[in-house]
């Protein structure tokens, strides 16, 4: 098994945020990354279309052979992480959990702010992280209508997105926040954004390097490793327009290469051809 690849899914681009960190520490492994980007974005889709995506998604990465599957999205993972689990506990997951904790440890005002999807809101997982963590800290909440959209399209600098963050950001900057934690992984793209209408007294969080380091820790204690030594590759997948994604790629990531199709039918993922 330590030589079988890592599997990666979001709702799309978002998530590549997350593998970037994760091959960064574990540059040996091979990966799978999904872009659900047929059915993206998630935030706005019910619980149980979410959990339906995630376990198809989930079939295909087992039939890739992976060790591992990263939810590398906070509105998956509050959706489905436990269900998958059950589903399938043949293999370890590792989930998104909205940053809260270091949020609520690290600020001096009082008062934090999170970015995140409505499903994400909604969920038991940011419920707890609430409960156990956020105990006499004010935390506010956005769930930046059409931001991850935005995002998808590639439209990170735009007026457009610049007015969604600043509706978003201004009345918790007002409130006196001193902390954004950044509740969808589609948002650490925009971090120069986002850091820019903040200023640089307020800290944004991004949840991906922690998320990093569990992958590394459940790899080491399931015995998991690539010890191999040599660099891993990434194989990307898009069941949406694989151009789009391809694009991201370019632009963002600065990786040449193209997205392999899958397609939905009936409810079933197919490699396209």
């Amino acid at each position: 098994m330590n030589i079988h690849p890592v599997g990666i899914f979001d709702s799309g681009v978002g998530g590549l945020s997350v593998l970037s960190e994760i091959a960064k520490q574990l540059p040996q492994e091979e990966y799978y990354y999904v872009a659900d980007q047929a059915h993206v974005p998630y935030g706005s889709r019910s619980i149980h279309d979410v959990r339906e995506f995630s376990e198809e998604i989930t079939r295909f990465l087992l039939s890739k052979e992976v060790k591992l599957v990263v939810i590398a999205c906070n509105t998956a993972s509050a959706a489905a992480l436990n269900y998958l689990r059950d589903k399938f506990p043949q293999i370890p997951f590792v989930g998104m959990e909205p940053a809260v904790k270091p949020a609520a440890e690290g600020t001096i005002s009082g008062v934090v702010g999170v970015l995140a999807t409505p499903a994400t809101f909604q969920g038991e997982l940011y419920t707890s992280v609430l409960e156990r963590f956020a105990n006499g800290v004010m935390v506010l909440q956005d769930t930046c209508p059409g931001l991850v959209s935005q995002i998808e399209k590639g439209e990170i600098h735009s007026s457009e997105t610049r007015t969604i963050l600043e509706n978003a950001l201004h009345p918790m900057i007002q409130k006196g926040i001193d902390r954004v934690v950044l509740g969808c992984t589609h948002y650490p793209f925009i971090i120069p954004l986002i850091q820019e209408i903040v200023g640089p007294q307020i800290e944004v969080i991004d949840p991906s390097p922690a998320i990093a380091r569990q992958v590394l820790r459940v790899l080491e204690r399931n015995n998991l490793l690539n010890l191999a030594g040599e660099s891993g590759s990434v194989n990307f997948f898009s069941t949406g327009n694989g151009s789009l994604l391809k694009t991201f790629l370019n632009q963002l990531m600065d990786i040449n290469t193209n997205a392999q199709q899958l397609i939905w039918k009936d409810g079933e993922l197919t490699e396209g051809y």
